[in-house]
């Protein structure tokens, strides 16, 4: 099934090359099959050192060029998180729900799938909704964990340095 998506997504762009005249280089092929072999969500940053250990070096206009090409066909979902950017191989225009932590900035997906029948029977005025993304931002269960013992930790010091006093 994911190899589907990497077929579909190589014929979107290979349609849009020639339908546009754009030069078809093996580096936006190079790109497009390395994003779909990441699970998940990735930065700039990630893909480019993806593209570095397998010996195939990329400029970073390359990098932002093709990622904005691949956006504009929606073969990537771009994501702007609350601390960064990140992206998401796609070919299909389905709905998405993710967790941000505020904190650490670990962003995970999650099915939600009450939320996404309220949010299908919307209809919206003078608009075609073609996707959407929805993002829940606050702390993670990690972070809570190492807040909480830090918290304790201070309360222990100062009931020891009460107990000196």
């Amino acid at each position: 099934m994911k190899n589907d998506k990497k077929v579909a997504a190589r014929a979107a762009l290979t349609k849009y090359i020639e339908e546009n005249n754009c030069r078809k280089t093996t580096e936006r092929f190079a790109l497009l099959d390395a994003m779909y072999d990441i699970d998940g969500l990735f930065t700039i940053e990630e893909l480019a050192e993806r593209m570095a250990v397998q010996n195939f070096h990329v400029s970073r206009a390359t990098l932002y060029n093709s990622l904005n090409l691949f956006v504009n066909l929606c073969l990537v979902v771009k994501h702007r998180f609350q601390t960064e950017t990140k992206y998401e191989a796609c070919c299909d225009t389905s709905n998405h729900c993710y967790q941000t932590c505020t904190i650490c900035g670990k962003v995970t997906e999650v099915d939600l799938p009450e939320i996404g029948k309220v949010l299908d029977s919307v209809r919206l005025k003078r608009f075609r909704r073609e996707y959407y993304s929805l993002y829940f931002y606050g702390v993670c269960q990690t972070c809570q964990a190492r807040s909480k013992r830090k918290k304790n930790l201070k309360g222990t010091k100062k009931s020891n340095i009460d107990k000196n006093e």
